[in-house]
């Protein structure tokens, strides 16, 4: 039963990853982060998987190992969250849930550019 617990969990957020590659304002590379950590609970053949994924495989391994987030990444998102803050103040939602809805992302941004960068990104920047 624990582990369907985690196998759901994992197929949510692998969902949730792929509705964000096409989507703006949905972030793929947090979901596929949360899907790995759901799949090292329950699932090792798809946590493998994701580890071993050419695309985004060595992301989630950064991640895992060192905690790491790409500069790449880390404009993609905040340019993302800009874009739907914006958009979220021309919504009708009420002011109080604009607010919370674009500080919270400012803070998600501000935690995510104090992330390191990996190691091997620098080195292909200086050649």
């Amino acid at each position: 039963m624990k582990n369907l617990f985690w196998r759901f969990l994992v197929v949510v957020f692998i969902v949730l990853g792929m509705i964000g590659a096409v989507l703006p304002g949905m972030p793929t590379t947090v979901f596929l982060i949360l899907a790995a950590w759901a799949a090292s609970k329950g699932w090792p053949e798809m946590d493998a998987w994701l580890l071993n994924h050419p695309k985004y495989g060595p992301t989630l391994k950064n991640w895992r190992e060192h905690g790491t987030v790409p500069r790449k990444v880390k404009w993609i998102a905040s340019s993302m969250m800009l874009v739907s803050g914006i958009v979220m103040l021309f919504t009708n939602a009420p002011f109080w849930v604009k607010v919370f809805t674009d500080v919270t992302m400012l803070i998600v941004a501000i935690w995510l550019w104090c992330r390191p960068e990996p190691a091997n990104e620098y080195e292909s920047e200086l050649k």
